[in-house]
């Protein structure tokens, strides 16, 4: 259902509010370079500080100025069940062809509150759903056997963004939930061992500053061309790693303000601006990657 470069967009803000016209104007570019598919409201979009309203309005946005030409995969996660619930049908309501939902953080539930968890994601809405296991933030694993109980379980499970790091989680989730469940990088620079290992594709943070690359970069894999895919990773490595160099999301608003000097870089606290030797590796790898 879904595969290639899939940026976690960034989220333009002008004096604290969404700069609908810069975020058109982003989205349009992504498209044009190649980018597959769009993530409004994850991580990197700074979901975390938005209120429900705004939450949904980008992602209607996005939605709309897609028009369809790529999927839309709505950030619409919550720890709280009844929450995760009515996000998922506010993100089908605003035009969203599936929604990233990561597991309940904070509350730390066992493998079974986290199979019961999506049980009713599932049964409130007929939504695809990508579940997103990012234990480094959310200090919730969801362990393969679950993941493959709920892909069997649920047929509107469709895919996993594996943030874990642990490239033998492909092989694995491959054995528990079928060569069919589709399985996406959710870390850039592990990406060309997870693509070799079965993936699908990437949700991106580098995407956001070098789309047409990172689009590049994905094909070339899927098209079994790591002679390519490798030498797009070697020019890439670097950027990579930049994008957190600092608090992320700072380094890659940086970033895109240097490839699209009209995008807005302004954060939401408690995020900040990156520091002066952050902008410094982001630069040098901007460098290195011909990008400015």
């Amino acid at each position: 259902m879904f595969s290639g470069s899939i940026p976690a967009l960034a989220t333009p803000f002008r004096n604290g509010e969404l700069d609908e016209a810069a975020f058109r104007a982003f989205v349009e570019w992504q498209i044009e370079q190649g980018s597959s598919a769009l993530v409004p409201c994850g991580t990197t979009g700074e979901a975390a500080t938005m209120p429900k309203e705004e939450h949904f309005r980008v992602v209607r946005i996005c939605a709309e100025q897609a028009a369809g030409r790529v999927p839309v995969i709505a950030g619409a996660g919550s720890n709280d069940t009844r929450v995760a619930c009515e996000n998922i049908r506010a993100a089908k309501e605003a035009g969203a062809d599936a929604a990233l939902m990561v597991p309940p953080y904070y509350n730390r539930p066992g493998q079974e509150g986290i199979f019961r968890h999506f049980e009713a994601v599932v049964e409130s809405c007929d939504l695809p759903i990508v579940l997103y296991n990012v234990p480094g933030r959310t200090v919730t694993d969801i362990q393969v056997e679950t993941m493959g109980r709920l892909a069997n379980a649920f047929p509107s499970i469709v895919a996993v963004k594996d943030a874990t790091g642990i490239l033998s989680r492909v092989s694995a989730q491959r054995a528990a939930c079928g060569a069919d469940f589709c399985q996406l990088s959710g870390n850039d620079e592990t990406a060309i061992g997870f693509m070799a290992t079965g993936g699908r594709g990437c949700v991106s943070v580098t995407a956001n500053v070098a789309p047409a690359l990172c689009a590049q970069f994905q094909a070339a894999c899927l098209a079994g061309k790591y002679g390519d895919a490798l030498a797009l990773q070697d020019r890439l490595f670097a950027l990579h790693l930049a994008m957190f160099a600092d608090a992320s999301p700072g380094p890659v608003k940086y970033a895109i303000g240097r490839v699209l000097p009209d995008f807005p870089t302004e954060l939401r606290l408690p995020m900040v601006e990156p520091g002066k030797e952050a902008k410094l590796v982001v630069d040098a790898a901007l460098e290195a990657a011909g990008l400015v």
